[in-house]
């Protein structure tokens, strides 16, 4: 088992001052490193996501995104929400003050920190643990799979401060535990632990606390393990599989398949 948490990066650097990246061969960590508020974001942070998966490179198989200290992500910087907003960020308030349209132009820079996660060719992981809040959860929902922690608590918050999630993580839920409980969720704000998240579908796997690292690093490990080409090939064929009609997704198994097939023969040839 390689652990990406504890093995010596070939590559690090700190695009925000509250986010480590890491490479270590063909795996990126990105760590929350904000502890002592437990991991709150901010619109900066969400612009520095985007440039770290704009940036991706192709040789990078699988990213874990991941929170220092007791806590994922609370969420947003609560900050944010007050008049003048927080030093050095956008101002949220100010931006609503000059119309809808204004606030949905800045809001669509902030969702690419999250969407752009789907749209990688690397497997996305988030190691999940205390709480994951708002924000949070939506970073989690980015992830293409979940490992959590047995004290995990997912809720959407949005609504109880008169909003919506509006950081690509409403797609995601609803995929995975359907409109109606979707609904409840994010209305009643409350939260979700990790037997009913695994139940749900909103994590692949539930692990004791001090077991989360090694079970995210079995996951790499097994990700790793599989021929490169045919993950490459899975992860959008299966991300699109709800939207697609029949035959839509019939056309994409094939051309998928005709594309590693004719890679197999080429190396029998070869």
């Amino acid at each position: 088992m390689t652990d990406p948490d504890t093995t010596a990066p070939t590559d690090a650097s700190t695009p925000h001052p509250h986010l480590r990246v890491e490479r270590h061969g063909a795996v990126l960590t990105l760590t929350l490193t904000n502890a002592a508020r437990r991991n709150a974001q901010t619109p900066t942070l969400w612009l520095a996501f985007a440039e770290v998966a704009r940036a991706l490179d192709p040789q990078v198989r699988v990213v874990v995104l991941r929170g220092e200290g007791q806590s994922f992500s609370a969420g947003l910087d609560r900050g944010m929400l007050a008049p003048g907003g927080v030093e050095g960020e956008p101002d949220l308030v100010g931006l609503a003050v000059d119309g809808p349209d204004a606030a949905a132009e800045a809001i669509a820079a902030f969702q690419q920190g999250f969407a752009a996660w789907a749209e990688v060719p690397a497997v996305v992981v988030a190691a999940v643990q205390g709480h994951a809040i708002g924000a949070g959860f939506q970073l989690a929902l980015a992830a293409d799979l979940r490992v959590v922690a047995d004290d995990v608590q997912l809720a959407m918050r949005e609504t109880s401060l008169g909003l919506v999630p509006d950081l690509g993580g409403t797609g995601p839920l609803v995929a995975a535990v359907g409109p109606a409980r979707a609904l409840e969720i994010c209305a009643t704000g409350r939260f979700v632990g990790a037997a009913e998240a695994v139940a749900t579908g909103l994590a692949n796997v539930a692990v004791a606390r001090d077991q989360l690292e090694a079970a995210t690093a079995d996951l790499v490990d097994a990700l790793l393990a599989a021929p490169e080409a045919a993950l490459r090939e899975l992860k959008p064929l299966l991300r699109g599989a709800a939207s697609s009609g029949r035959d839509s997704q019939l056309q994409r198994e094939r051309g998928a398949q005709g594309r590693l097939l004719h890679g197999l023969a080429g190396l029998v040839e070869g």
